[in-house]
């Protein structure tokens, strides 16, 4: 076989090259890992955010909550939209050229060392459950871990049980760390792994939400465990309550957050609640029932259901729940397979002459039937998928609101 050899070079010097190939290939990862952990080093305050609902905006209110307690805060949240927060509070989408991948996350760490961060918080962007422990201790190795709650999402990687989500998620525990978590039933759970590792877990409970009037200084729809939760991570760090919350008051949304429009046209008026993020049963029903969205009264209730091709599992669920547990008037199926979906909501009980099929329509349709669905007046919620027609209807929305407020 030595004719496959470069002619000028004999065996013995070929294996002389791959030998000093390998060398300085091993010389630069151990070199770029030195690297790595001086950055990190330069960071005291590492926040790791994961969990299955509210990632985005529970990262998002820790950081405006650590930026008015004065630290130099760096913030990166993958969420609907991936976005970098700099420590003036500004934000710009992550750069990306190809496919989102985990060693993103190394580049994000030397940027907010480069910018003097004293606290950086960061999302978990990993779903494969080695990927989310490789995430967490040996790129992030944070010095405090949340876990939001463990939900029914990316079953198929994850599950397929939801004790296989919990061990997945815990994953991201920190070594000798602290650990935040809202989680209820797999708590004692998280409280043993955190324990196995030398951390401390807190669990946020109900006693520590934030009042009504607390909670009335946010200009979207915010949960109060969301909010919670930060409070507790911000006064773990040294903020306190106070001084928090007036920098999670002035916290931009991310894009998948619960936010609320108000339309008009002649003497018809909407309000639409964008919920399209909140794509588990748990989520979408505790939203559902938080902003009173029932029917009765003299406004129609409408469900608006985003349906995606890839989420078909999901839309098995969604069907469940808008014929059990969410009581509209009507129910305007959007987005991918509407026919299919519409299919599997009849088995469930609901019946056909309450669902409007508008797959494959525009935004502009879609919105037109709305108004002519209100009677005058309808609250709608939008569930299912925030991805594809749910992102081109919100700027549609936001598109008509801007232009009636000019």
């Amino acid at each position: 076989m030595s004719y496959l050899l470069p002619p000028l070079l004999g065996k013995g010097a070929f294996s002389l090259v791959l030998l000093l190939l390998l060398l300085g290939l091993t010389t630069a990862l151990v070199l770029e890992r030195a690297r790595h952990r001086r950055m990190v080093q330069r960071i005291p305050i590492r926040i790791h955010v994961n969990g299955t609902r509210g990632k985005s905006s529970v990262a998002r209110l820790i950081a405006a909550g650590l930026r008015a307690g004065k630290l130099r805060t760096f913030a990166k949240t993958t969420g609907s939209a991936a976005r970098l927060i700099h420590p003036d509070g500004s934000e710009e989408p992550v750069p990306r050229r190809s496919a989102p991948n985990i060693r993103e996350q190394i580049g994000i760490i030397r940027q907010a060392a480069g910018e003097n961060a004293e606290a950086l918080v960061i999302e978990c962007m990993a779903v494969r459950p080695d990927l989310q422990k490789v995430t967490e201790h040996q790129i992030v190795r944070s010095t405090i871990g949340v876990i939001t709650n463990v939900r029914p999402d990316h079953l198929e990687v994850m599950g397929p049980t939801l004790e296989n989500v919990a061990i997945a998620l815990s994953g991201t525990i920190p070594n000798n760390g602290k650990l935040f978590t809202t989680e209820g039933a797999y708590s004692d759970y998280l409280v043993r792994e955190a324990m196995r590792r030398g951390t401390q877990c807190a669990v946020t409970t109900a006693e520590r939400h934030p009042t009504p009037e607390e909670m009335s200084g946010f200009g979207y729809v915010e949960i109060p465990e969301n909010v919670a939760l930060a409070l507790d991570v911000c006064e773990e760090v040294g903020v306190d309550r106070v001084t928090a919350l007036s920098g999670m008051y002035k916290v931009t949304p991310d894009v998948g957050a619960t936010t609320q429009i108000h339309l008009r046209r002649e003497d018809k008026e909407i309000t639409f609640v964008n919920a399209f993020a909140a794509n588990d049963r748990e989520s979408t029903v505790f939203l559902w029932g938080l902003l009173n969205m029932h029917r009765g009264g003299d406004r129609r209730s409408i469900v608006m259901i985003n349906n995606r091709a890839d989420r078909m599992r999901r839309a098995v669920d969604m069907a469940q729940v808008i014929a059990k547990d969410m009581a509209a008037d009507w129910f305007v199926v959007v987005g991918d397979k509407a026919s299919t979906f519409i299919d599997m909501a009849a088995r469930s009980g609901l019946p056909r002459n309450r669902m409007v099929h508008m797959g494959g329509r525009t935004p502009e349709e879609v919105l037109q039937k709305l108004f002519d669905l209100a009677d005058p007046r309808a609250a709608i919620m939008g569930i299912g998928n925030i991805g594809g027609f749910g992102v081109r209807f919100m700027d549609l929305l936001e598109q008509e609101r801007s232009r009636h407020a000019s």
